[in-house]
């Protein structure tokens, strides 16, 4: 029997505060999903097109952008620079045919634990519902062709 859909979902984090809320979600013992894989950067405004598309193209089923709150960000305008790519690769995911609820983008703040746990939640659903990424399928049916 074919077990329950469990999707990868990368997760960028700014390193200032979402972060310190994920780390405090640890050190609380707050439970969120063990398919959220944490990769922690400088700022998700240095996140490009290219990271999101690779990360899906290479096995994600989701991915997030996690930054600190609007107009609270260490470099100024990240989160602002970061919430227009989300929307570009969106519009490209939907032209590929991919659903676009594969890719958001969040603010929390640093003692957001609690939220922080939510997000996690939220995305792994919606993402879930989805099934496997397209790209994933694919990718898997010309493996077993050669």
């Amino acid at each position: 029997m074919k077990g329950k859909f469990e999707p990868l979902i990368l997760a960028f984090c700014c390193n200032y505060c979402p972060s310190c809320s994920a780390d405090l979600a640890g050190s609380l013992k707050m439970q969120y999903p063990s398919n959220i894989r944490i990769v922690k950067v400088p700022c998700i405004g240095t996140i490009g097109a290219i990271h999101i598309l690779k990360a899906l193209e290479n096995g994600a089923d989701g991915v997030c952008l996690v930054g600190c709150s609007e107009g609270k960000c260490e470099y100024s305008s990240g989160n602002y620079r970061a919430r227009k790519r989300v929307q570009y690769v969106k519009n490209l995911l939907g032209k590929l045919s991919i659903e676009k609820e594969r890719l958001e983008i969040y603010n929390i703040s640093a003692g957001e634990a609690r939220k922080f746990c939510e997000v996690a939640r939220e995305v792994t659903e919606t993402v879930r519902s989805l099934g496997p990424i397209p790209l994933k399928t694919k990718a898997i049916s010309n493996s077993k062709e050669e």
